[in-house]
Order: C-alpha cells, then structure tokens, then sequence
C-alpha cells in the first residue's frame, strides 16, 4: 500500500465523533492547565474544498475530489471553566511522494492562532502513522503532531515556538501540549 493510501485510511480512522483530555505547560508563566474538549470531524464536499483554496488564493489542484478535505469543530472547557468553541475547515494538497512521507500543504479557511485563512506545511509518515503539521503564525509558530495508535485512539503533541528570524531554527519554546483523544462514536 502506497503513502497516498495510507494517508486516506488515516483521516478515513479520524472521521467520527472524539473527546480528549489534554495538558497545556505555558514555559514562559511557568504555568499548567488541563482542558477537555469535545469534537468532530466530517468530510467536506468538493465545492467546499474549492472555497478552502480559494480563501487562501491557492490553485486548485488536479484530481481535488481525492485530496483529504474535512471539517473540524469543537468546544473545549478548561479546568477554570474558561469556554472556547471553534470551526474550521481543512485540506490537505500533497505532492507526489519521492519517498515513504507525504508532503505537502495543510490549508485552513479559520486557522487557531489567528482568525483568518492559513497555509501551513504537513508531514506523513505512514509507518509511524504521524501526521506532523508546521503553521508559521505572526508570533509563533505551532508544531502539532497527531499519531494514530488504532482507530479510536490518537495522541496529540503541540510545541509552539517564539518565531524567529527568517532563516534561523526553531528554539524558544513557550507551550507545550499533551492530548489523550479517543473517539466516542463514528
């Protein structure tokens, strides 16, 4: 089996309804919350794929019907009982494999960060079953990972960086996150 259709099968495993638990360590407050947040993923259609490259003035690619496309929405509770709810929509572009990853880009018609559509960079890597997605935002810059363990259990782990410098490496790290998801219903 291919990268191409492993990466089908893994967002296929993420369709459904999740709720996770989740441990966020702020470095520079030297503080910890803990948050629970409930969300589902759906497929979206490819007229909804099309406005996803469109809001971010991004070329529709040959074959878009088979690229990933999905909606996400959610509702976290943070244990001071602080309420935030977001939607969004995504698409994944991947190029041709050379190799067993999959590159490509990672779109968003709402990104997290910054409330505005988003060009971001992904990396599958099917023997892991990791999805590693690298969004490049005015301040930082998050580094999110997503592995499947089975199809009803997936581990999250974000970093986000101080964003440096043009052409300097990422080093200052000012969140780190830890996510138990696991799916609830189909």
């Amino acid at each position: 089996m291919d990268s191409i259709q492993q990466f089908q099968q893994f967002f296929e495993a993420c369709v459904g309804n999740w709720t996770t638990e989740r441990t966020y360590h702020y470095l520079s407050e030297q503080e910890v919350e803990r948050s629970h947040t409930e969300f589902v993923i759906q497929p979206i259609t490819s007229q909804i794929k099309a406005k996803v490259l469109s809001d971010n003035g991004y070329a529709t690619p040959p074959l878009l019907d088979s690229l990933p496309g999905y909606h996400l929405a959610f509702e976290t509770v943070s244990e001071k009982g602080e309420k935030a709810a977001h939607a969004l929509n995504m698409l994944f572009v991947y190029e041709q494999p050379d190799s067993l990853i999959l590159q490509g880009d990672y779109l968003r018609d709402r990104a997290y960060e910054e409330a505005r559509p988003m060009i971001a960079k992904f990396c599958f890597d099917p023997q892991k079953r990791e999805l590693l997605m690298t969004t490049t935002y005015t301040r930082v810059v998050s580094v999110d990972s997503i592995t499947l363990i089975n199809p009803n259990l997936r581990i999250r782990r974000i970093l986000n960086y101080h964003r440096p410098p043009t052409g300097q490496s990422l080093q200052d790290v000012v969140l780190v996150g830890f996510g138990v998801e696991q799916k609830t219903h189909a």
